[in-house]
């Protein structure tokens, strides 16, 4: 049994478990829970309606936040000659090819976002193994394997946020930092859901946003409610 410490335990009383919270009024909740020592994340986590088995069903992508993430994004990318100067130029960590690739295999994990121009995925196939279980891998789907790597680092650096189910029919991201103000988180978390709601695989029947809970890193989850698009 995980034992929590004092802070969570009384932060969780101040949760109703069984009640479903408006947006707004869980951002709120979250906003006068006992905080940590630190500035903590603010996650949404959503329970999709797919069959996790199934590939047509699974969902993968990238959405910007408007109020960013309050949060320095390491950022490499894997391009060569006047991409990866421009890469570079634009914000990007590190930039590299084949030396990259080797450096990662290697066990080197430093970062947050990888983006790959497609004439390098001769050196990003080989990782596969390395960052696909960490949900690193670039994909086209969520706009980090293209070749624009520019616009792709700017809009990472600047909060773009990737995400993918997990093997429960699961997605987690970020929507911002506690600090926020809760206008901001809410047009964070709002943002997420609605491109998340656009997804919707044509085989899946049913609920597709079953479950939705929101809270901070060390904090309890409140349910939220979400029945049409919340930008609508």
């Amino acid at each position: 049994m995980v034992k929590h410490s004092k802070r969570y335990v009384a932060a969780a009383a101040k949760v109703d478990r069984s009640k479903v919270y408006e947006p707004g009024e869980a951002i709120a909740l979250l906003k006068s829970l006992p905080s940590a020592k630190f500035d903590e994340t603010v996650e949404v986590a959503v329970n999709l309606g797919i069959d996790p088995k199934k590939s047509d069903q699974l969902v993968r992508g990238a959405v910007s936040l408007p109020k960013g993430l309050g949060k320095t994004v390491r950022v490499v990318v894997f391009a060569e000659g006047e991409k990866a100067s421009a890469a570079q130029a634009s914000g990007a960590d590190l930039v590299g090819s084949s030396d990259l690739a080797e450096k990662i295999l290697g066990g080197w994990m430093d970062f947050d976002i990888v983006i790959a121009s497609p004439d390098m995925m001769k050196h990003v196939g080989k990782l596969g193994k390395v960052l696909g279980p960490q949900g690193k891998m670039p994909s086209p789907k969520s706009g980090t394997v293209t070749p624009d790597v520019v616009n792709a680092v700017r809009e990472f650096k600047a909060g773009k946020v990737e995400f993918r189910t997990d093997a429960g029919g699961n997605v987690h991201a970020p929507v911002g930092k506690r600090s926020f103000n809760a206008t901001d988180l809410e047009a964070n978390l709002r943002a997420f859901l609605d491109h998340l709601a656009g997804l919707r695989p044509a085989s899946v029947k049913g609920v597709f946003l079953k479950k939705i809970c929101v809270s901070t890193t060390m904090g309890p989850g409140a349910q939220i409610n979400y029945s049409k698009p919340l930008g609508a």
